[in-house]
């Protein structure tokens, strides 16, 4: 009987899923022109998924609507798990330098960027958008990509959005 007690202490980790396995990130980092986003622990890349972006994928998001991700170094500051979308990290675009910039050039720079997964409700199998930028700005994964993430990223974690 300790044997099987011993033998099923070890399992749990296992039988609860593998999220139990992975650390939180101290650190996210995007690499658009990979498409990958990469979770980070003290230095060490210890997973990452394929992304899909806005529309017009490069460069820097310089106004509402331009269909851009941005880049540069921000903060998930929250999470909104009844959007349109399945699951939502909030980044914390625009920044001030992304404010500024907007003014010099007379335009809004926008917001409501997220890392989300696949539309709600929608009549399009999941296999629609693998592979293409789909997202008016945001950073898209799959459904199951985006449960795990949601599970080992907390509000407050860096994220650093690369070119």
């Amino acid at each position: 009987m300790k044997n099987l007690f011993i033998i099923i202490l070890f399992m749990l980790p296992l039988i609860a899923g593998a999220n139990t396995l992975l650390p939180l990130a101290d650190q996210v980092v995007v690499e658009k022109s990979k498409r990958k986003m990469y979770l980070i622990k003290q230095g060490v890349v210890y997973r990452e998924y394929p992304i899909a972006l806005g529309y017009r994928p490069i460069g820097h998001k310089g106004k509402e609507g331009d269909k851009r991700t941005p880049e540069g170094r921000y903060i998930i500051d929250y999470r909104n798990p009844e959007s349109r979308f399945y699951l939502s990290l909030h980044i914390n675009y625009p920044s001030e330098k992304d404010l500024q910039s907007a003014a010099d050039n007379n335009v809004s720079p926008g917001g409501e960027i997220f890392i989300h997964g696949q539309p709600n409700n929608t009549k399009h199998h999941p296999s629609k958008f693998r592979g293409r930028d789909w997202t008016d700005g945001c950073i898209a994964i799959t459904n199951q990509d985006i449960k795990q993430f949601w599970t080992l990223v907390k509000d407050g974690t860096p994220i650093e959005i690369r070119p």
